[in-house]
């Protein structure tokens, strides 16, 4: 039988496929408390930390963002609030329609370094560092790229060797988030084991134990409103209960990583959203030959492309996140939307820059900041072509890698 309804659906512009109709009170609350902390304390500042390449209220941020219960969100226990995926999805995707940089610093902070404690840690080490890190009063990083080693992080040359009942940190971790800025690394290097092998291994490594030099990386182009490092070890000296007991091979790290591209996944929407957003309300605001843009056949089928990749790249970020959150999600699914979301984030927001012509470069505008910042969250934890590969792989049953 077909349903009597009495009214019939108006369209909202605002949210053209009325995804606020599927999430709940909850989650709507937690989604508009992240927004209006960024609207109120980072939105009116982001634009001058990015054009001056720092982000000098790190440290408050990271407390502030304890105060809001976003650090570690995801995880239960030790001072987090054991959040939802979808809770956390949504709270990543307002951070990144903020910046990118401000949701890399709440990624790496709980999804890459609370997290490797988390799944990995004895319940010492998780007792005595997740709670300061949820309240943001510890930073941590996450230690896996290498100068050398990226997308190919089993060639990592970072070598932990045995010295009596201590360990040995030698090497070099490169573009590390928070890096300079952290007061614990999670490092990932190839360790001597008794059995005269050498397996992938995690240390939680103090920022202040000697032999370790962090040095903040200058002169980039995008991520600018965020701390981004290259660590030195120069025979660190750890002691034994450092090394993470249930990290026994790559897939730790690799664990990690897919928890965190779940984050960037939900936050890549956020930065097209605000992108979309923006060259809608100019097309609206700028009039040539006497008349908005916004009413030229060619600006309109650019706002309804955009807005159709936005809207699809959403509903597939909630989709995984219920999933995740009744079942859990496979690394091919989690590609799959890295992969998509990213791609199509940075497609909105060129286009968004090219509508805005000449005011399309202009930090008083939020779209080049975003498109450049997105240049960075399309290959950083996993390039299109290794998700492609992930995917083909799962497809085929072929390797491609090698």
């Amino acid at each position: 039988m077909t349903a009597n309804h009495t009214a019939r659906p108006t369209f909202d512009a605002a949210d053209p496929l009325s995804l606020d109709a599927l999430y709940s009170d909850d989650e709507l609350a937690v989604r508009d408390s992240v927004r209006g902390f960024c609207a109120e304390h980072i939105t009116p500042h982001i634009g001058r930390w990015f054009e001056a390449g720092e982000l000098p209220v790190a440290r408050e941020l990271a407390r502030e963002f304890g105060r809001l219960g976003v650090l570690g969100m995801h995880l239960d226990g030790y001072g987090c609030s054991g959040a939802s995926a979808v809770h956390y999805g949504l709270a990543c995707l307002e951070l990144e329609a903020c910046d990118s940089g401000i949701r890399s610093l709440v990624s790496v902070q709980g999804s890459l370094a609370m997290f490797s404690i988390y799944n990995n840690g004895s319940e010492e080490q998780k007792q005595h560092w997740l709670p300061s890190m949820a309240a943001g009063e510890t930073i941590g990083c996450f230690g896996l790229t290498e100068p050398d080693a990226g997308s190919d992080p089993a060639s990592m040359t970072t070598r932990a060797r045995r010295d009596g009942d201590d360990w040995i940190l030698n090497g070099a971790k490169m573009w590390i988030t928070n890096g300079s800025i952290a007061d614990v690394a999670v490092v990932w290097a190839r360790a001597d084991l008794a059995d005269g092998s050498r397996g992938i291994r995690g240390f939680i490594v103090p920022t202040d134990t000697p032999g370790l030099h962090a040095h903040t990386i200058e002169h980039k182009m995008s991520l600018r409103a965020s701390v981004t490092s290259e660590l030195v070890f120069d025979d660190v000296r750890l002691p034994a209960d450092t090394m993470l007991p249930g990290a026994t091979s790559l897939r730790a790290p690799l664990e990690s990583l897919a928890e965190a591209r779940y984050g960037i996944f939900w936050g890549a929407m956020g930065a097209a959203r605000s992108a979309w957003q923006a060259a809608l309300q100019y097309a609206k605001d700028r009039e040539q030959f006497g008349k908005p843009l916004g009413g030229f056949q060619i600006t309109q089928t650019k706002l309804a492309d955009m807005a159709l990749e936005l809207h699809k790249g959403q509903l597939l970020s909630l989709h995984l996140g219920r999933l995740k959150d009744k079942v859990g999600l496979a690394p091919e699914q989690v590609s799959f939307a890295k992969l998509n979301n990213t791609r199509v984030a940075v497609d909105i927001c060129r286009t968004a820059r090219n509508m805005l012509g000449a005011n399309g470069i202009s930090l008083e505008f939020p779209v080049i900041r975003h498109m450049l910042n997105l240049e960075s969250v399309l290959t950083y934890e996993g390039t299109p072509e290794m998700h492609q590969l992930v995917l083909g792989q799962a497809f085929t049953g072929q390797n491609a890698f090698r």
